[in-house]
């Protein structure tokens, strides 16, 4: 398979709407909503009178705000098109984990608000009330369940835990999110004083209806329909370097998937042992009619898998997804920052990024340079910069500060600049680009830690 370089020296032109106008228009939404649910409690409330019914009114209100998060977790990561594309994959992932640890407080706060209001109500103790609401209650039984897998679900999905687990546990515990929100639903149904009364009751249960409905079409449906669609298979598996495969898919079709450089799938291998678990992982060349081609790095059982797929292997994929493409760019000058594998999107970026390029590509050694004579082409046909940065860290410390980027690209603060690598060093040379005067509306980048 051989790799075209495309030749495209100057900026796109023409009007664009602001790349933040869907993420406030996304938030404001949110907003909107959460400012409907107090509108509820406040319609259904006639007073409220001593501590008990402060108390009272505390569980009904935070109740009411994590019922109502809890459809858009899901959304958030429903894969809707225009979120993935014009908010991008980190920014849902960091504000679905942000209303996550939301919800869980929300939640603390509502079991121990109504559980002491409820208490000085009845004049009994704290635990002798929640017993009794647990047990004798409707739904409660099922509601406590849901709140149990909540609380769990929020355990393994703190940043200290995650480290610990593999993605794919991770990944299959996370699920356990699906059942309580299912349980919960019928519990604020029948319990919840402000969802007693029309038109309430319908437009909540309307609510929770539409989000799952958007869930299933968007993460089951579609994922099917385009399996069938564009059948796509494994062609091939080749060795780029240490523990890192290049997956070549081929299939039917596939422009129809308006798939653009930059842009991820989330993968699942139909055999055995990986067809449950979707792994993100991102073009590697310029998408083609014929072909797809993903870059790999054995970083666990599903990725150290991949090594051993064989041509003709079933590949069900959703996407494209993520807005780390062209569209970022406003700038006729682009720099390029590639660490280790991150090198992936940023060579199909490499190979059809509009303007003058920049790639400064860091790796631990030479072996570890991966599409080496591919980005020599690109950067010869196209009349780019190709900077090596090899070896370690202590010898190019310098190289990312404030006065390091500048030296190398004297006219730093005119680019665009595209990032891509481990964690600690993406955020470190946010933060060097931020000193060096690149606005940050300039600095686009993709993560998946949260």
């Amino acid at each position: 398979m051989s790799t075209t370089a495309l030749s495209r020296d100057t900026a796109p032109t023409g009007a664009r709407t602001s790349p933040e106008t869907v993420p406030r228009l996304a938030l404001a939404l949110m907003a909107a909503g959460a400012a409907a649910v107090l509108a509820a409690w406040w319609h259904a409330t006639a007073s409220v009178v001593g501590a008990a019914g402060w108390l009272d009114g505390a569980g009904r209100i935070t109740g009411l705000l994590a019922g109502y998060l809890a459809p858009v977790l899901l959304l958030l990561m429903a894969r809707i098109p225009v979120l993935e594309h014009r908010v991008g994959s980190d920014r849902l992932a960091r504000w679905h984990a942000l209303a996550g640890r939301y919800m869980v407080f929300l939640v603390s706060a509502h079991v121990v608000t109504i559980i002491w209001g409820y208490a000085l109500t009845d004049g009994k103790g704290v635990v002798s009330e929640g017993v009794d609401i647990i047990f004798h209650y409707p739904e409660m039984i099922k509601g406590s369940l849901g709140t149990l897998l909540l609380f769990g679900t929020g355990v393994v999905s703190a940043r200290v835990a995650r480290r610990k687990l593999r993605y794919e546990t991770w990944y299959y515990l996370h699920l356990a999110t699906y059942l309580a929100i299912a349980l919960a639903f019928s519990h604020q149904i029948v319990n919840g004083a402000d969802l007693s009364v029309q038109p309430e009751q319908t437009l909540w249960s309307a609510y929770y209806v539409l989000a799952a409905l958007t869930l299933g079409w968007f993460r089951l449906w579609m994922p099917y329909v385009r399996d069938r669609r564009h059948k796509l298979r494994v062609h091939s598996v080749v060795a780029e370097g240490p523990g890192v495969y290049s997956v070549i898919l081929k299939g039917e079709r596939l422009e129809d998937l308006n798939a653009r450089p930059g842009q991820f799938f989330r993968l699942q291998f139909q055999t055995r042992n990986l067809r449950w678990v979707a792994n993100p992982y991102s073009l590697s060349a310029a998408p083609h009619p014929s072909y797809l081609r993903f870059t790999i790095k054995s970083l666990g059982d599903h990725s150290s898998a991949v090594a051993r797929l064989r041509p003709g292997t079933k590949v069900r994929a959703e996407g494209p997804y993520g807005a780390f493409t062209e569209d970022k760019a406003r700038s006729p000058q682009v720099l390029l920052i590639a660490a280790g594998v991150g090198i992936t999107p940023v060579r199909a970026l490499f190979e059809t990024l509009p303007g003058r390029l920049t790639l400064l590509y860091r790796a631990g050694s030479d072996r570890e340079i991966l599409f080496r004579r591919e980005l020599e082409d690109i950067a010869r046909d196209r009349g780019a910069r190709l900077v090596y940065l090899v070896g370690s860290r202590r010898r190019h410390g310098k190289t990312l500060t404030p006065r390091g980027l500048m030296n190398l690209v004297p006219d730093l603060k005119a680019h665009d600049v595209y990032l891509c690598g481990p964690e600690p060093m993406q955020q470190a040379v946010i933060a060097a680009l931020r000193e060096a005067g690149v606005p940050a509306s300039h600095i686009h980048h993709e993560s998946f830690e949260f």
